[in-house]
C-alpha cells in the first residue's frame, strides 16, 4: 500500500500494547513511523513487546511522557476508568486522539479526558495483524484536515479504512468487520465439524474446511465480482451446491437469519459499553 510517511506524526504515545495494539504498532513502523517518535505504555507488556520495544528503540513506559502529536488509545473498553487520571497529562490542545475502544463514545473520552478536543474513533479488526484489516473511522468536528490525514495514514498501515459520515455507525461497524473474523473462525469450525460427520478423519476436514474459507477469501479480494455472483458461478442448477444453499438460505433459519441476530446482538453489547 502506498503511504505519504509524512503524513505519519512526529510523535504519538500507544496506550495498550495487546495483539490489536501491538499490530497497529508493527504497521506503523512499517510505513515509515520513527521508532524514535513512539512511546508506549502498557502496565504488563508481554515479554516479546518489552523485546520489541528494546530492540526498535521505542520507549516503554516512561516516567514522564510529554503530551504528542497523536495519542492512541488500545486498552480494553472496561479499564478506561482506571487509566484516565494518568492519561489527563498526556492530552495537550493539539493532540488527536485515536479511540479503538469498542462502545466508548467521544463524550465518554471526553467526560474521562477533559483536556481532549480532537477525537477520531475507529475499529479496526484482527486481520490488521497481517496487514489486511478493515477498519472504520470517524472524526470529530475539531479534527482538522491534517489531523484525518495522520489518522488515515495510521489507520491504513494494517489495510483499509472507510470513513464514516457519522460515529453513530462505529457499533454497525464494530458488530459488522470488527467481530467479524470470530464469526469466519466459528464458520471453519462448524464447517470442519459437518466434514467429520459426514465421515471425513476430523483431522482431514479441519484442513479442507481451513483452506476452502482461506480460498474463498483470497478469491474474493482478488476478484471485482459482487459476492452473490461469486456464489452463483460455484453453484451448478440441481448440483451437490445448490442442495446445500437450499439450507443456508432458507427464509427463518438460514444463515442470513443468523447473520442478522448476531450482528444485532453485537451492536446491541457495543451500545451496552458506553457510558
Amino acid at each position: 500500500m502506498s503511504i505519504d510517511a509524512r503524513s505519519l506524526p512526529s510523535s504519538l504515545v500507544l496506550v495498550g500494547a495487546g495483539k490489536m495494539g501491538g499490530s497497529m504498532l508493527e504497521g506503523w513502523l512499517a510505513v515509515g513511523m520513527k521508532p524514535e517518535g513512539v512511546t508506549v505504555i502498557d502496565p504488563r507488556p508481554s515479554d516479546q513487546m518489552v523485546r520489541f520495544c528494546a530492540e526498535r528503540g521505542i520507549a516503554l513506559n516512561p516516567a514522564h511522557p510529554s503530551a504528542p502529536d497523536v495519542l492512541v488509545l488500545a486498552i480494553k473498553p472496561q479499564m478506561l476508568d482506571q487509566a484516565a487520571p494518568s492519561l489527563n497529562g498526556l492530552v495537550g490542545p493539539q493532540t488527536l486522539i485515536v479511540s479503538i475502544l469498542a462502545g466508548k463514545t467521544m463524550g465518554d473520552l471526553r467526560s474521562r479526558l477533559p483536556g481532549a478536543t480532537a477525537i477520531v474513533r475507529a475499529m479496526p479488526n484482527l486481520p490488521a495483524s497481517i496487514g489486511r484489516g478493515a477498519t472504520g473511522a470517524a472524526a470529530s468536528p475539531e479534527v482538522t484536515d491534517a489531523q484525518r490525514r495522520m489518522a488515515d495514514a495510521l489507520l491504513r498501515s494494517n489495510g483499509i479504512v472507510e470513513w464514516l459520515d457519522s460515529e453513530d455507525l462505529i457499533d454497525a461497524v464494530t458488530a459488522l468487520s470488527g467481530s467479524g473474523p470470530a464469526y469466519v473462525f466459528h464458520l471453519v469450525e462448524c464447517l470442519a465439524e459437518a466434514g467429520a460427520a459426514a465421515g471425513l478423519p476430523p483431522e482431514l476436514a479441519e484442513r479442507l474446511a481451513r483452506a476452502t474459507v482461506t480460498g474463498a477469501g483470497e478469491l474474493l479480494f482478488q476478484s471485482d465480482l459482487p459476492p452473490a455472483t461469486l456464489r452463483q458461478n460455484v453453484t451448478s442448477p440441481g448440483g451437490t451446491t445448490a442442495a446445500a444453499l437450499e439450507v443456508l438460505m432458507a427464509e427463518e433459519r438460514g444463515l442470513k437469519a443468523l447473520m442478522r441476530e448476531a450482528v444485532a446482538a453485537a451492536k446491541r453489547r457495543a451500545g451496552e459499553l458506553s457510558g
